[in-house]
């Protein structure tokens, strides 16, 4: 029997489980675990052990071959959702300028929020653009995806505590959020105008179809490729770019880098890019 790893636990967990972990993790959502992660792996699989009243990593990991309604729980439970409002608010400098551009060329505007987390980073988007473009930002369509279905369901409901959004000034909280009374005391909810600029929808991006039309403004894919390999960096910065128009931009993480891919993106600010000449159809 393999040792158990970092000691004794409640559940049974060999080196050869966590492996089997990391395995499946990369071959369904392309999330490469560093072997550093092996205590995570068990602190957030473990409750999963517990509902389903299993005894050791072995028999969750039998469990899930052989249910196929588990992935979504398997996944959510080991996706990492690290968020704020206006995270990085040079990006959101940059998409109103973009906006405003496109605008007056007389063009309707589409964006894409690639890992939309709890919701923050496309309500964000609907703020900026509301303040930038008026009612026309009701013309606005911001797609919003992510492949943990329990933090959609968040970003859904548009419901946060008052702390997420205290950072906020509050001429935006008043402007942009209903603060809940009674049983909803302590909470704050998107106001309905901007949940309808927002279609939020389950996109695993390994997945061979998107279902996502070309002609896209911008797509906002920040702190995601960081949990890729450098292949599958480049295979999908490839599909994503031919989903932007020739003008359009791609924002990353302030961690990410794409030097290996400068035949597909060129750096045009800070984690800004822009495709090369030929990358778009």
């Amino acid at each position: 029997m393999n040792a158990l790893v970092l000691g004794e636990h409640e559940f049974g967990y060999s080196e050869e489980d966590f492996e089997q972990v990391r395995t499946r993790l990369y071959r369904r959502a392309g999330i490469s675990l560093a072997t550093s992660k092996r205590q995570m792996v068990y602190s957030r699989l473990a409750r999963r052990l517990r509902q389903l009243n299993l005894p050791s990593f072995a028999s969750y990991l039998a469990f899930l071959d052989q249910h196929p309604e588990e992935w979504q729980p398997f996944i959510n439970a080991l996706t990492t959702n690290i968020t704020a409002f206006f995270r990085e608010r040079h990006h959101f400098d940059q998409l109103v300028s973009l906006a405003r551009e496109s605008q007056r060329r007389g063009r309707p505007l589409r964006f894409w929020s690639a890992a939309s987390s709890t919701g923050e980073e496309p309500y964000s988007m609907a703020i900026a653009l509301h303040q930038a473009l008026g009612e026309q930002a009701r013309q606005v369509q911001i797609i919003a995806s992510d492949i943990d279905t329990g933090v959609l369901a968040t970003a859904g409901n548009g419901v946060y505590p008052l702390e997420r959004i205290a950072q906020l000034e509050p001429a935006l909280k008043r402007r942009y959020f209903q603060r809940g009374t009674g049983s909803n005391a302590g909470l704050a909810r998107v106001v309905p105008e901007l949940r309808q600029m927002v279609e939020f929808r389950r996109i695993n991006l390994l997945d061979a179809d998107w279902r996502m039309a070309g002609g896209l403004d911008a797509i906002f894919c920040r702190n995601v490729m960081i949990y890729f390999d450098k292949p599958t960096q480049v295979r999908l910065l490839e599909r994503m770019v031919r989903l932007l128009r020739p003008d359009g931009l791609f924002f990353a993480g302030h961690s990410e880098s794409f030097v290996q891919a400068n035949h597909l993106v060129k750096l045009v600010s800070r984690t800004v890019y822009q495709p090369v000449q030929g990358a778009t159809p």
